[in-house]
């Protein structure tokens, strides 16, 4: 190529750099199982912290498995990889929030048991 070509397409050589990369996008498995488990466990956080605990739980089991498939291949995984990713930040933040609240529920509940012992200081 020449320079002007370098100059009207700049990222003409850069297309050759991903090397056995057939060029098309594919999903990693579980992918979007991840994502939607993220989301779900920050809902479910509200809701006692069980179903938040469990779904982040998984999710974040799960992501062991989509981020060893994108490692594999990166060029091939990369868009679905966000997908996985963002599902992931989702996980931890509504397993913590489950955890925090469910934690709170219990010692509410031990409070209401313990006949408002602890509202007498």
């Amino acid at each position: 190529m020449s320079e002007l070509d370098d100059l009207l397409d700049p990222g003409a050589t850069q297309a050759n750099d991903n090397v056995g990369f057939s060029g098309q996008q594919k999903s990693i498995p579980n992918a979007n199982a991840v994502l939607v488990l993220g989301i779900i466990s920050i809902v479910g956080c509200f809701l006692y912290g069980i179903p938040g605990l469990v779904c982040g739980i998984i999710a974040l089991a799960m992501f062991k498995k989509v981020k060893a498939t994108y490692l594999s291949n990166k060029p091939m995984y990369e868009s679905s990889y966000k997908n996985a990713n963002a599902g992931y930040i989702c996980a931890i933040i509504g397993t913590i929030l489950s955890a925090l609240y469910f934690l709170f529920f219990i010692i509410i509940l031990l409070t209401a048991a313990s006949g408002g012992a602890f509202s007498r200081f």
